[in-house]
């Protein structure tokens, strides 16, 4: 430990000193408490704070009585305010697909067209279900129908604007409130929509939009070995990070497929130098430009100046996890692991 050793960021090794020295230096040298200490980003502490408020206020939010009143000065009952809800979205929410029509365009059954297929299957699975449940409801307030236990999670959820639990349990992961769920599952059908009328793959695809979007990743590797007679499991996935923005494509790319939507937390992609650099303040999870994702074979696998950034699908990390993408680096690759750096689908 001679000479001038940092034991952290701006805490060096104390001097050559007894038992009550060492305590005072410690006492009087050590840095206070920050994200640098732990090689994170001060965007770290913002993140975790913006956190702990949002559930402070969630808490508070569950706390309140259940007649609100409106701007008008009239008190708005629970029921009422439950059954505008109901309406507004079964206005909103369309016809289910229907898959005999769907599957009745096609010709042949390419990988890309087995994930359309499989995800307006599970957003009927997933939109009958709303159907059904809010209809339900309607009938229990109106006093058709006994309220069940189950009639009633959904009323409280509706009215906490939270994603109901058999809702969720047929949905993808995701952290927002019931509303921007809501708004997002709609671009979710509208995307699905488009992509099902003429199945011609999109010039650039909403990865975040999936429920399962491993599917479409496989199904790349899988293309791309039909076309060539290579091997599957030979195969791996190469992102090539463009420098532009989704409305600048008009075309789906010749290898592989353009990608969209995901976001970048940590640290940031700088578009100029296409490597991965360090977060601006306050820039949470600057998004990423369009992606280019192709399938080559593992021997053609470049590694070196790479970092493995792991995607997932939200926040929370952990079983959201999608796939491991290798992104350049001038930096050692220890540098963003240190500071947890991983892309998302959606924030």
């Amino acid at each position: 430990v001679d000479g001038e050793l940092m034991l952290a960021p701006g805490f060096s090794a104390p001097p050559n000193t007894d038992y009550v020295g060492y305590h005072t230096y410690i006492d009087e040298m050590m840095p206070i408490e920050s994200p640098y200490l732990y090689g994170l980003h001060p965007n770290a502490q913002i993140g975790f704070l913006t956190t702990r408020a949002d559930n402070l206020f969630k808490t508070i939010f569950e706390l309140q009585p259940r007649d609100v009143g409106s701007a008008s000065g009239t008190t708005i009952t629970r029921e009422d305010k439950v059954k505008q809800i109901i309406d507004e979205m079964t206005e909103k929410l369309p016809e289910e697909f229907n898959m005999l029509e769907i599957m009745g365009k096609v010709e042949e059954r390419t990988p890309y067209v087995i994930v359309a297929f499989q995800e307006c299957e599970r957003m009927n699975y997933l939109t009958s279900e709303i159907k059904r449940s809010l209809k339900e409801l309607e009938l229990g307030i109106k006093g058709e129908l006994t309220i069940t236990s189950d009639m009633e999670d959904l009323e409280n959820a509706l009215f906490l604007d939270q994603v109901p639990p058999s809702w969720t349990a047929r949905a993808y992961p995701s952290l927002h409130g019931l509303t921007s769920w809501f708004v997002d599952l709609l671009l979710r059908i509208r995307e699905l929509e488009t992509w099902s009328t003429d199945f011609v793959l999109p010039a650039s695809v909403w990865l975040g939009g999936f429920f399962n979007p491993q599917s479409l990743l496989t199904a790349i590797m899988q293309s791309t070995a039909r076309r060539h007679e290579l091997p599957l499991d030979k195969m791996c996935l190469q992102c090539d990070v463009t420098k532009k923005q989704k409305e600048e494509f008009t075309n789906a790319p010749r290898d592989g497929v353009y990608v969209h939507g995901l976001y970048m937390e940590g640290a940031r992609w700088d578009i100029q130098a296409s490597i991965i650099m360090e977060s601006r303040l306050k820039e949470l999870f600057p998004p990423m430009p369009v992606i280019n994702i192709k399938a080559i074979t593992q021997d053609k696998q470049d590694l070196r100046n790479m970092y493995e950034c792991p995607l997932y699908k939200t926040r929370i990390r952990g079983p959201t996890f999608v796939w491991t993408f290798n992104l350049k680096t001038k930096d050692k690759p220890a540098k963003w692991t240190l500071a947890g750096v991983a892309l998302f689908l959606q924030t």
